[in-house]
Formats: structure tokens, C-alpha cells, sequence
């Protein structure tokens, strides 16, 4: 019995071409795990604060914490200290005001959702309530900053 030699090679394509596409399905990842996540937060927190605003701040530490808080801590050269913390279920909106060589980040919560504390303070150590947290940065991108809403979101609906 003559079979076609044409078959063969159309089979040979088809098979050919579902496992370039079996390999190409499985070699992307489809979206970050929450650990990669809150660690890209962070670097990307930390790489664009820009500190260089304040000429008194002496140190700053900003974390996004694997319970959904953001706090900052700002240690001045007088010795006062301001911290700000909030948790992300409070989390309203996002906004940037700027350029992308530097700008202000602007995270806001549903009501006075950020904890805002002081300490030796020269008028006396405060502690207050605020609504929008205002991080000086610098050297932003926009599809990083939709990257950072989308991991703040996430974390918000942890």
C-alpha cells in the first residue's frame, strides 16, 4: 500500500508545532508570588526614595511588610524621629505628581487611616492621623509605577 509522503510531513509540522508551543506556554510565568512581590515593593520603594528634599534627615528606612503595612522612618540630624505607618486595607488611591527624573508619590487611605508619630521633637512628641502619605522620588517610570498599584492592590485584598 503507497501512502503519501505529504501526511507524514503535515504531522511532522503539527506535532512540531504543538510542542514549540507547549515550551513557549511553560517558560513565561504567569504573575509574581506574593514573596517576589513584597520583595520587588521594596527595592522599588527603597531605589526611588529620593531623601535628597530634606537636608536634615540624617536616615530613612521605608518597608512594605508581609502584613500588608507601609511604614517609613525618618531620623533627623537633631535626633527627632517621625514614623508613618499604615496598613494596606485602608489603601485608597495612588497619585504622582512630576517627572520622571523626580516627583512625588502620593499614597492615600479611605479616611485618617496613616499613623503619623514623633519623637523628640522639639515642640513635643505628636502623634496624629493623616490621609495621604507624600514619599519624595526619584527616577520613576510609568509601568513601574502601575506595577507598584497593582502590587499594592494585591497586598490591599491580602
Amino acid at each position: 500500500m503507497i501512502r503519501s509522503v505529504i501526511q507524514k510531513a503535515n504531522k511532522t509540522y503539527f506535532l512540531t508545532a504543538i510542542l514549540a508551543l507547549s515550551l513557549l506556554h511553560f517558560s513565561f510565568k504567569a504573575e509574581m508570588t506574593e514573596q517576589e512581590m513584597l520583595s520587588w515593593g521594596n527595592k522599588y520603594l527603597t531605589q526611588s526614595y529620593d531623601p535628597s528634599g530634606e537636608a536634615k534627615l540624617k536616615k530613612w528606612d521605608i518597608t512594605l511588610t508581609d502584613d500588608a503595612f507601609v511604614r517609613l522612618r525618618k531620623v533627623y540630624t537633631n535626633g527627632m524621629q517621625t514614623y508613618y505607618s499604615f496598613q494596606l486595607r485602608r489603601f485608597n488611591d495612588m497619585a504622582y505628581i512630576g517627572t520622571t527624573v523626580s516627583g512625588t508619590l502620593q499614597l492615600k487611605t479611605i479616611a485618617d487611616d496613616i499613623i503619623v508619630q514623633s519623637y523628640n521633637d522639639p515642640k513635643g512628641d505628636i502623634d496624629s492621623m493623616a490621609t495621604q502619605l507624600d514619599l519624595p522620588v526619584k527616577n520613576i517610570e510609568p509601568d513601574r509605577l502601575d506595577s507598584l498599584q497593582m502590587a499594592l492592590n494585591y497586598f490591599k485584598k491580602k
